[in-house]
């Protein structure tokens, strides 16, 4: 029995196997960045590091005014009920979409004040 000699090699199922890999991760890589809720932050020059902590809490506003309390969206009418779940000293960070409208902000702004809660951080894009 004689044994056949390779003198090339097939690349083109290579090739299809290497771009359905490519699919799969392009695909999961997508998913897994969507995590965060996406805002066009307000530039800031004097703005800090974000540390970030599982113990802070996070408020973002959408452009369209859509709140949300670490990635959990909440009603306009809720917001004061989700706050008293949490500690006064509290850290919380707010971030607004640029393109928002101011009133949500004040909104939201007044109601921290009315319920106490002092530990408050803006953030913004450097």
């Amino acid at each position: 029995m004689k044994l056949k000699k390779f003198d090339s090699i097939q690349i083109v199922p290579f090739i299809d196997i290497m771009l359905v890999l490519l699919v799969i991760v392009l695909t999961t890589a997508s998913f897994v960045a969507k995590g965060i809720i996406p805002l066009d932050l307000s530039e800031g020059k004097s703005s800090n590091e974000i540390v970030k902590d599982e113990t802070k809490l996070s408020i973002s506003i959408k452009k369209d005014g859509s709140v949300y309390f670490n990635k959990d969206k909440i009603l306009k009418d809720d917001i004061k009920q989700e706050l008293f779940k949490y500690k006064k000293d509290i850290p919380i960070q707010i971030s607004c979409d640029k393109s928002m409208e101011f009133h949500n902000f004040v909104f939201l702004l007044n109601i921290l004040k009315e319920t106490n809660y002092s530990n408050l951080g803006i953030v913004t894009k450097r």
